[in-house]
């Protein structure tokens, strides 16, 4: 940890595209898992819910954070509580307007903090208190835990071979993704959420 903080790491081009694809990966599915956990306590502990709209348990906005986050706060990782409040920062501006434009482009909503536990400081129902507080601390996690050990795999795992298969889950997540985002939508394919509630896999419903 202190050669992380203190040392400069210099990756070639590749090395860092199959770095950040990583933590994309792990990201995304950190964030399903964080969901998945939540709102099984917020519906009163009954049911497990699946989010997110992939085949595979992962979500796109958690990735984006990761990516905002590491970009914004790298260079400032020796100082831990600037790391929270610019983790803290972004990620809210970033749930909020993502919240936002969702609803009034696609006339929906992904998230309402207004139908949820521990929703103090909620804004429109787009983000709250406790959902910055946790991005903010995330983003340590990110940055402190995260982050080194993609650089320690780097470094440790053959160059090929870390890129090969940085690469390929990047790969698989976003065929995954943009099918259910784009393809589906096209060409009237089924998506991700409608085969698994025809196999009776609950989804949170929201109100508009």
């Amino acid at each position: 940890m202190k050669n992380y903080i203190e040392n400069k790491h210099s990756f070639d081009k590749k090395t860092m595209f199959a770095i950040i694809s990583l933590i994309i990966v792990i990201s995304g599915f950190f964030g399903f898992i964080y969901e998945f956990i939540f709102y099984y306590f917020n519906g009163g502990m009954k049911y497990f819910y699946y989010r997110g709209g992939n085949f595979l348990p992962w979500i796109n906005i958690y990735a984006i954070g990761a990516v905002l986050i590491y970009f914004l706060t790298y260079k400032i990782r020796k100082k831990p509580f600037k790391v929270f409040l610019v983790s803290t920062f972004t990620c809210g501006l970033l749930e909020y307007f993502s919240g936002l434009g969702i609803y009034l482009i696609c006339k929906d909503r992904y998230w309402n903090y207004n139908e949820e536990i521990l929703n103090f400081g909620n804004i429109n129902g787009f983000v709250c208190l406790r959902s910055v507080l946790f991005f903010g601390l995330s983003g340590l996690l990110l940055m402190y835990v995260i982050v080194p050990f993609c650089f320690y795999l780097a470094k440790h795992i053959k160059n090929k071979v870390f890129i090969a298969i940085c690469v390929t889950l990047l790969s698989i997540v976003l065929i995954d993704e943009f099918y259910n985002l784009i393809f589906a939508r096209i060409f009237g394919l089924p998506r991700a959420s409608s085969i698994y509630k025809s196999f009776g896999i609950r989804y949170v419903k929201f109100k508009l």
